[in-house]
């Protein structure tokens, strides 16, 4: 079936939308194409718990306490959960604890790569670790060279986009199988991974309700990439399989994500980012009939002419893709004289399974979600 979405708008800054028993949504501004956040309330009896609390920023910032003179009830914050580490989602998150005292809720994994970030260990571009990984994967140095300069441009005049503000010193620790139980209703902790370390979603079932934080999103694509802090991971290969795991989810349930509009069809748009991730991955090994690097590789899964900052990422995913079909004995790696890895197509089966001109159209571009 088709997505549904009861919503053809989302709530206006400052204000929140009652989207089921003690459940509010509200949005939080963000920059480019994605402009904005989905965040939410959850009522307790004596307070609310906040899901997700946007960039730490002062914008930001200001709308919180516009949500807190104005869409509380005159009850606090009880407590923060945040799905996982990116700057959208725990932006805000030292702010809302210290205001109302309340504790931080978080999976281990999230809390202390977040912890990392805030101390300056996230920037890759400026050491030889980093300038050894995107050189292997086919990166012209002039790229690495502007993408350093752009990076220290970025943090000096917009450190909110790659820092959150300071996060408590503490937290309570999320993991698969938790039962949060507020106001009326138990809220399950389901855990995925790939886009992030353990990112935790939140499923109501007298509700049929899932926050889904970025997971699982209704139209674009959440970024899974293969970064130099891990230069031999396999994401894509947990995301997929976390996807299986979704699949689970009750047919009906509502879906409240971090992008786009709530949703109903969680069954069916995990399927369709299945089959998106795996026709990506077969497109690959039709062009690694001859040997390529991840950089050669861009055009296949992205249409448009890529920025400095686009490509970086870009080639985060293509990696991802390559990784999981090295894992599946599908590609080989080499490491040839000039340095490079260049990625050749094994899997003496492929001839059979190649339908190189009916692909999906290549995205547009990656999102930085």
């Amino acid at each position: 079936m088709a997505l549904q979405y009861p919503y053809d708008s989302h709530p206006a800054p400052g204000t929140t939308i009652e989207v089921a028993d003690g459940v509010r949504w509200l949005t939080m501004p963000m920059g480019g194409s994605l402009n904005h956040i989905n965040l939410y309330l959850i009522e307790d009896k004596q307070g609310w718990f906040v899901v997700d609390t946007g960039l730490g920023n002062r914008e930001t910032k200001k709308l919180w306490h516009e949500i807190f003179d104005n869409e509380l009830g005159r009850k606090p914050v009880q407590g923060v959960i945040c799905t996982h580490m990116h700057p959208d989602h725990i932006g805000q998150a030292g702010m809302i604890a210290d205001h109302f005292r309340c504790p931080l809720y978080m999976t281990r994994g999230e809390y202390y790569q977040a912890r990392s970030y805030a101390m300056g260990f996230s920037s890759s571009h400026g050491n030889w670790q980093g300038e050894q990984f995107y050189h292997r994967y086919g990166m012209p140095t002039e790229t690495m060279q502007r993408m350093q300069a752009m990076w220290q441009s970025v943090k000096s005049r917009s450190p909110s986009m790659t820092m959150p503000s300071m996060l408590p010193m503490g937290f309570r620790r999320l993991e698969d199988g938790d039962i949060l139980t507020i106001g009326e209703h138990d809220w399950h902790v389901v855990v995925g991974a790939g886009h992030s370390p353990e990112h935790a979603c939140l499923h109501c079932h007298s509700l049929g309700v899932m926050i889904s934080g970025d997971q699982i999103l209704p139209v674009i694509t959440s970024n899974v990439s293969v970064h130099p802090s891990e230069p031999d991971a396999n994401p894509l290969k947990v995301w997929m399989e976390s996807h299986d795991k979704f699949l689970a989810t009750p047919e009906q349930t509502f879906v409240l994500p971090a992008h786009n509009l709530p949703f109903y069809g969680v069954r069916e748009r995990l399927r369709d980012l299945i089959s998106h991730h795996e026709d990506r991955m077969l497109a690959i090994e039709e062009a690694c009939v001859t040997p390529a690097t991840a950089k050669d590789l861009l055009p296949v899964l992205f249409k448009r002419k890529l920025d400095g900052r686009q490509t970086m990422m870009a080639l985060g995913e293509s990696i991802a893709h390559c990784h999981l079909l090295m894992h599946r004995n599908r590609l080989r790696r080499s490491l040839d004289e000039d340095g490079r890895y260049r990625f050749l197509s094994v899997d003496p089966d492929l001839q059979r399974r190649s339908h190189p001109d009916s692909h999906d159209a290549p995205d547009d571009r990656p999102i930085l979600v």
